[in-house]
């Protein structure tokens, strides 16, 4: 295939969805900034892909403006403040249940999309949702990932009234290629894109959904929604092999992406070779801290540089299992200096299960991730933020923006994102950094077990290294979602190169200055 890169283009884009990418970049061909190309994408996610992003989810970004100043987003959302610890321990014992209302925690991406469009986008409000109120009233060829998701998922998602009338026509799962309509989900767009996130969270369509939410039995109010606000923070950072590494701080994974590069740099030699096994045990290692140790630091837990320092427990605690949606990571730069690297998420395959039919708004489960442990650090507590599996990535060298990535993957995110960049270091193009065979270390299971996934076309030395690791292989079949949609672009003084993981129904287009559209990869490629 040609070379992606092309010389002084208006600006790039990569998403998990090529009809998300096409929304992105009809935005900078519209004069939109690299923030305007994200935004139509993020909304466009929110009705094509529903197994990995919904309305009802939460959103993170790291924002770098034409001075070079990186800004990180936390758009994540918080837990009821009038439910208790006490409640949710009697009623559910010592664990919450994956989904279901009690799961449910306020949705922050929306509130995310208008700090984002108040920081660096051009264009005007309403545009960015053009493409998601087309694609919910007319329809859209179902995709692959959804398809199959609606088939793995249907013993809990056609439970749900709401679900059930959109995604089980008829009773059966909507296939491949059939049309997928949401008309209530459409007037939600149209109420959005007229009243602003005020609508959302203030006015008659967050009465609305606040209301669907409490017949189903959650503590999440009116006064919840317009007392939440999403915060600008600081990111945390570090250097490796002369480029400076960006992620967001707690209550996000991005210290796991940290360690890792610096356990490489103490001394782990071919970490993507002879030396898997030794990155198996970093990797392994953050995860048993994220998993002690991670919370919303507004309660009082560790800081991001203290989660890169902290010794890992000898016995790390049983993970939860994998989630089985996620998140959309995408990535968008223009020429005018601005470029993010944004993750929208439900986590878990349609987030909660539950879909309001008023508003067609489909919710997370975040608030699964709380535990019900009193002395636990990411313990329930009202008005809390619960941890997050959510890092988005930005990569410096010299001062000058390197490379954009962003990825799903659940507690694999920052090991997706430790693979690509060491590729990238190794000069892989992003072509052949997302669709490069990869391998993950699972969280450890209820035995205490560690398991490392491995596509099968991993090259043998790899796979003889994670082998002899001591921890426990599983072989996979080569391109599996179960390792995460990936996008990347790649910086340089004469352009641009991008490109979406095979993984996904992604795709990466670069959008020239003459504002015609270079499409040069996508996902199937």
């Amino acid at each position: 295939m040609t070379s992606n890169t092309q010389t002084h283009p208006r600006g790039a884009i990569s998403t998990s969805h090529y009809l998300a990418t096409e929304a992105g970049a009809a935005a900078l061909n519209a004069g939109g900034t690299a923030i305007d190309a994200a935004l139509a994408a993020a909304a466009t996610l929110c009705v094509v892909y529903p197994n990995n992003v919904a309305l009802g989810g939460d959103l993170v970004a790291l924002v770098r403006d034409p001075s070079g100043k990186i800004h990180f987003l936390n758009a994540t959302g918080p837990s009821a403040a009038d439910q208790t610890l006490d409640a949710l321990r009697e009623k559910h014992g010592e664990q919450l249940p994956l989904r279901g209302i009690d799961s449910v925690s306020l949705p922050g991406g929306v509130c995310g999309w208008n700090s984002l469009h108040e920081i660096g986008a051009k264009l005007p409000w309403a545009d960015h949702f053009e493409a998601a109120r087309h694609y919910a009233r007319e329809g859209f060829p179902n995709s692959k990932s959804v398809a199959q998701a609606l088939i793995d998922e249907r013993s809990f998602l056609e439970q749900d009234p709401g679900a059930r009338e959109i995604f089980y026509p008829g009773g059966q799962p909507l296939a491949e290629g059939e049309t997928l309509t949401q008309p209530a989900l459409a007037a939600t767009f149209d109420a959005l894109a007229t009243g602003g996130s005020e609508e959302f969270y203030e006015g008659e369509l967050a009465r609305r959904w606040i209301a669907g939410l409490q017949a189903h039995g959650s503590k999440l109010s009116l006064e919840d929604a317009k007392n939440y606000s999403a915060q600008w923070d600081e990111p945390i950072e570090s250097d490796f092999e002369e480029h400076r590494v960006i992620t967001g701080p707690p209550n996000t994974s991005g210290f796991m992406l940290l360690r890792a590069l610096q356990e490489i740099a103490n001394g782990i030699e071919d970490p993507l070779g002879s030396g898997a096994g030794e990155l198996a045990h970093a990797f392994a290692a953050a995860n048993a801290v994220r998993a002690a140790h991670l919370g919303d630091p507004g309660f009082g837990t560790p800081n991001g540089a203290d989660l890169i320092a902290m010794q890992a427990p000898d016995h790390p605690q049983p993970g939860v299992p994998k989630p089985s949606g996620d998140t959309v990571g995408l990535s968008a730069v223009s020429e005018d200096g601005w470029a993010i690297s944004l993750i929208n998420s439900v986590y878990y395959g349609f987030g909660a299960g539950i879909l309001d039919p008023d508003t067609g708004i489909l919710f997370q489960n975040r608030g699964t991730s709380f535990s019900l442990d009193a002395d636990a650090p990411n313990a329930f507590e009202p008005s809390k933020r619960p941890r997050h599996t959510l890092m988005p990535v930005l990569i410096e060298r010299e001062g000058e923006l390197a490379w954009v990535p962003a990825t799903m993957g659940g507690s694999a995110q920052p090991q997706i994102h430790t693979q690509l960049l060491l590729r990238s270091l190794a000069g892989a193009t992003p072509h052949e950094a997302t669709h490069a065979p990869r391998w993950i270390v699972e969280e450890p299971a209820a035995d205490g077990t560690v398991t490392i996934l491995v596509e099968e076309d991993v090259p043998l030395e790899t796979r003889t290294a994670l082998e002899g690791s001591g921890l426990r292989v599983k072989i996979v079949p080569p391109r599996t979602e179960d390792l995460g949609h990936s996008n990347l672009i790649r910086v340089t003084s004469a352009g641009y190169d991008a490109a979406s993981d095979p993984r996904s129904d992604g795709s990466a287009i670069i959008v020239s200055a003459q504002g015609a559209r270079d499409e040069r990869q996508t996902a199937a490629l």
